[in-house]
Formats: C-alpha cells, structure tokens, sequence
C-alpha cells in the first residue's frame, strides 16, 4: 500500500512545501476559488511531481483544464516526455467514495510507480479526521 497525506488548503493560502515525489493527487473542492489561484496550484502540482490528479467537488472539470495547462506549459507547449505527463480526470458524478476507491485501485502512471497519494483538501475547515480513514477505507475495500 502508497503512503497518503493530506494537505488542507484553503482558497488564496499559498501551497504547502512539495509532498514526496512522485505522486497521485486526489484534488476535493468544496470551496469557490479564483482562477488565477486555481491556476497557481495546478502549477504547484506538476512542478511537486505529481503525475496523476483526479479532481472532485466544485468545478473539478476546471481543475482538470487548469492541470492538463500547467503540464503542457512547463514544457513550453512541446512534447512532454513520458516520465513527466500528468494524467487528469474529473469526477462531477460519482460519489467521493468512488473517487476514493478509483484513485487507490486504478489512478496509475503507465511509466512511473506512484507509491505516494496526497490527498489535497481545498476547503475552509479541515477534514483530515473524516478523509483519511476514508480513503483507507477505499484502498481495502
């Protein structure tokens, strides 16, 4: 089994240092954000290495865009190697347990072992208590 963190931030606070790489993120939105900071947490993602973002809550589909963007853009629009491609999906429809389940049992690079998930939480109160025994649950079940 990876090892899971998670990381809550709220909209307009600056990104945590970077989680060990590489990673699969886990992006749950429950609060509105700018698109400028959307875009500086995309960044944050792939520049930390993460290789695999699903996104979940508000606007998920935005936060697809806005990482598959940033991926391309830090190879200034040309071919991005294998090894460095960020692979997104969005989850408007599905339950977060679903989600959960997905990311732990299926959400793998074709290239790079992910033995890292972080679990990154944009919303204004904290639900680590709630998220992580709920991701564990997930990846067992």
């Amino acid at each position: 089994m990876d090892t899971v963190s998670y990381v809550h931030l709220p909209a307009d606070q600056p990104p945590p240092p970077r989680p060990p790489q590489p990673f699969r993120a886990i992006v749950i939105i429950e609060q509105t954000v700018s698109n400028e900071w959307r875009d500086i947490v995309s960044n944050w993602l792939v520049r930390a290495g993460c290789l695999y973002m699903l996104a979940w809550g508000q606007d998920c589909s935005a936060w697809d865009d806005s990482v598959d963007y940033a991926n391309i853009a830090s190879f200034e629009y040309e071919d991005i190697p294998d090894d460095k491609f960020v692979m997104t999906t969005w989850h408007d429809k599905q339950p977060l347990s679903e989600v959960l389940w997905f990311a732990s049992h299926c959400a793998s690079h074709d290239v790079v072992q992910l033995a890292h998930t972080l679990i990154l939480h944009i919303a204004p109160n904290a639900r680590e208590a709630e998220l992580m025994p709920a991701y564990r649950a997930a990846a067992n079940g």
